[in-house]
């Protein structure tokens, strides 16, 4: 009859060697996967594949938060004033002074005047006389109509004059040649200040030459005219 200490053993037995198998089949199976690793590790490196084509460009992302404001800048320098001058549009500014057979016969002096108010002293002054004018003489002579502006001739940039010269008279005939004809005196002056102005015209002698017997407006009429111009 058997003990019941040996029907212990064996059944220990029984219950271990199964379990003893089984760890050494696992054991078996790390050996062999990690020999497969080491196998594959030691093969050489193949060559480099093709690069890919570019992805498609990705979406616009969420746009950042405002960045901190940057600080002030360096001064700049000093700029230059330039300074603008708003006038207002050129307004029409002239004047008449016409007289009736003025028939002066001085020979020099003053014949007319006319007095004009100059708006701007960067404007020019156009000025007119139309009348009859007439020398004679019964050798040679000479006599010159002339503005003035203020008691002065222009000197911007020159006087304003109109001269008329002769030679002799007329032997054949004993008189001297008496010929009226309407004559102008006209020109530009600069350099006129603004305000109130005394325009004259005045008749005198030729540099030179003796002064004949002179006559101005006679049975005609007679005007000055003055215009203001914008330079």
């Amino acid at each position: 009859m058997v003990s019941p200490v040996a029907t212990r053993l064996l059944l220990l037995t029984c219950l271990v060697l199964p379990l003893y198998g089984v760890e050494k089949v696992r054991n078996r199976g790390y050996r062999n996967k990690d020999a497969e690793m080491e196998k594959y590790a030691s093969c050489m490196q193949g060559p480099t594949g093709t690069p890919g084509r570019e992805g498609n460009p990705g979406a616009n992302g969420i746009p950042g938060t405002p960045g901190i404001p940057g600080r002030d800048g360096v001064r700049g320098e000093k700029g230059e004033c330039i300074s603008e001058i708003f006038e207002d549009p050129w307004k029409p500014n002239y004047k008449q002074c016409a007289w009736n057979a003025l028939n002066y016969g001085i020979d020099l002096g003053k014949i007319a005047d006319c007095t004009f108010t100059k708006l701007r002293s960067d404007s020019a002054l156009r000025v007119l006389f139309s009348g009859s004018l007439r020398l004679k003489c019964k050798n040679a002579c000479c006599q010159r109509w002339y503005f003035t502006f203020n008691g002065a001739e222009c000197a911007g940039p020159l006087p304003i004059e109109s001269i008329i010269y002769l030679d002799q008279g007329s032997p054949e005939l004993n008189s001297t040649i008496n010929i009226h004809r309407t004559s102008a005196v006209e020109g530009l002056c600069e350099g006129v200040k603004a305000g109130l102005v005394d325009v004259a015209v005045w008749v005198g002698t030729c540099a030179d030459y003796p002064r004949g017997d002179a006559s101005t407006g006679w049975n005609s009429v007679s005007r000055v005219i003055i215009e203001e111009l914008p330079r």
